[in-house]
């Protein structure tokens, strides 16, 4: 099996690290809390929505940012199972929206980086942002990847544009060829037979 990762929410629980970043900048730019559960709506969708829905300014993108690392680096563990699914991989790729220093800090602690074969972080290397296909077409032409896993629409858009099977992760709500909720082993032989 030939991988391809988005990494937060998808390889780490990244979204309670995230969630928290985004009311802290929401609070600093209102002087007032957010609905965590509407944010979180709009977060799984991307953190560029997210900050137009609610009135925050690209400005506060970097103090994000900051929050973010911050707060993944205090949690954030892996998804149960997610090291026997990337052991089995012949390959590993990631493409994130995050810093490749960050990525790479997440798989350190967690003892995962040795999984991967290479991390693009479109911000680090030149790519535009998911859901461009940039990305996707340089990974997927260097390693022939066969399938792409991600939470949200962004991550399986560009996948499926370049050729790639799609499996989306802890999300009934967008397409995809596969949907789970855990890495176990049957999730495997679906990755193996391509079928729910």
């Amino acid at each position: 099996m030939r991988l391809l990762w988005d990494l937060d929410g998808t390889i780490f629980d990244t979204y309670p690290a995230i969630l928290n970043s985004f009311c802290s900048v929401y609070e600093e730019v209102h002087g007032k809390s957010v609905d965590k559960k509407e944010a979180l709506r709009w977060l799984k969708r991307t953190s560029k929505e997210a900050f137009a829905h609610f009135g925050i300014s690209e400005d506060f993108r970097e103090r994000f940012k900051v929050l973010d690392h911050a707060e993944a680096e205090a949690g954030s563990p892996p998804f149960n199972g997610i090291e026997s699914i990337l052991a089995q991989a012949e390959i590993n790729v990631i493409v994130t929206h995050r810093t490749r220093a960050s990525t790479k800090e997440l798989l350190v602690k967690w003892g995962l980086l040795q999984y991967f074969d290479e991390i693009v972080s479109p911000d680090d290397d030149g790519f535009p942002r998911k859901p461009d296909v940039a990305a996707y077409e340089y990974v997927h032409n260097k390693y022939q990847l066969e399938w792409a896993i991600g939470d949200r629409s962004l991550d399986l858009i560009p996948a499926k544009a370049v050729g790639m099977k799609t499996c989306a992760f802890q999300n009934e709500d967008i397409e995809a060829d596969l949907h789970i909720d855990a890495y176990t082993s049957s999730f495997l032989e679906k990755l193996k037979t391509g079928s729910e």
